[in-house]
């Protein structure tokens, strides 16, 4: 499980540093857009994993 949390946060890390690069190059604002709202998205399945490791070790 450990494993799942460490690749959703490198995901998010790595959607967070798309879009700002995106919006450092002045590429597209739509597409920085979608890039951050992706992140909002895959920020909410890492907390979930959070949630869901933690009630999981409390129960072992």
């Amino acid at each position: 499980m450990e494993i799942v949390i460490l690749i959703v946060c490198a995901v998010v890390a790595l959607i967070l540093f798309r879009g700002l690069w995106n919006m450092m190059q002045g590429g597209s604002p739509s597409r920085s857009q979608k890039l951050m709202r992706l992140r909002v998205a895959a920020q909410a399945v890492a907390v979930a994993a959070m949630v869901v490791f933690v009630v999981f070790m409390q129960r072992s």
